[in-house]
């Protein structure tokens, strides 16, 4: 343990670009093998806007992760957060309980966020507006959210007191989880099962995908399902019965066009069908 959170401590950009474009392969190249829907669809066509959204979030990520390293040595200069308010403990336990708490702030509760306030719901619809669902959508975030993001991740590395090592072991982490959530991939409906009550797991994270409510607000995690389970946000749907995409914004031409993607936050709210606002 002590290797690895060394290696993160000090992890080069050109590390972190390396394992962004390893994961994207791989899955790419594993979805192609064994794909769970088999979509009709030009596949380079449809990655070329997620891959510019995905490469803005880099970016964005790249410029304010100077704010991550400042914040981090800052907390852990002064033993404050709260992974170092507990008492002492292995190593081990200190890297599993702060990447766990930066889940649920960097991922859980962003994302839970993101669906229940109005704005910023336009923002993250940029996400679910993909109608074909595979690992490139994984980044497919508008430049707005990619700072909303951000910032939740900030608070977090604040509130937890994670020293940067751990901060990049989430990242990291974090990055690998959301393509393989959502890459195009057959798994035994029974390990994914299995794998659900500790991880997201694929069809898990692919419910939160389906175009209607309640499906679309639930399953709201990244790597841990606890966060889910625990706040009462865990939902099960049938893979076979999945349609991806967004009920109010049904027109798959303009939520592939890259331009009528980066209007789309500031086209105003739309309630779903049928739905009453709470």
């Amino acid at each position: 343990m002590e290797t690895i959170y060394h290696y993160f401590e000090t992890i080069p950009s050109l590390h972190r670009s390396i394992i962004l474009v390893s994961g994207i392969t791989f899955f790419w190249i594993l979805e192609g093998a064994f794909p769970l829907f088999q979509f009709n669809y030009k596949k380079w066509k449809h990655a070329l806007p997620n891959l510019f959204f995905t490469a803005t979030t880099i970016i964005i990520n790249f410029t304010l992760a100077f704010l991550l390293l400042k914040t981090a040595d800052w907390v852990q200069a002064n033993n404050f957060g709260l992974i170092n308010w507990l008492p002492e403990m292995p190593l081990w336990l200190y890297v599993v309980l702060g990447v766990l708490f930066l889940d649920f702030f960097g991922a859980y509760l962003a994302h839970y966020t993101e669906h229940k306030v109005k704005p910023l719901w336009m923002v993250h619809l940029v996400h679910h507006s993909d109608h074909k669902v595979d690992t490139t959508t994984a980044n497919r975030h508008h430049p707005i959210e990619s700072v909303i993001r951000f910032a939740f991740t900030l608070l977090g590395v604040f509130v937890v007191g994670t020293p940067i090592a751990i901060v990049m072991l989430y990242q990291s982490m974090s990055l690998i989880f959301t393509q393989f959530t959502h890459a195009n991939l057959k798994i035994s409906p029974k390990v994914d099962k299995f794998l659900s009550y500790f991880i997201v797991s694929p069809d898990m994270h692919k419910v939160h995908h389906h175009n209607m409510l309640p499906y679309t607000d639930s399953n709201y995690g990244n790597i841990f399902s606890i966060w889910d389970r625990i706040f009462g946000t865990y939902l099960e749907l049938d893979r076979e019965k999945i349609v991806y995409g967004v009920d109010t914004f049904p027109d798959e031409v303009k939520n592939s066009s890259l331009k009528e993607l980066l209007k789309q936050p500031f086209q105003g709210y739309r309630k779903p069908t049928g739905v009453e606002e709470v």
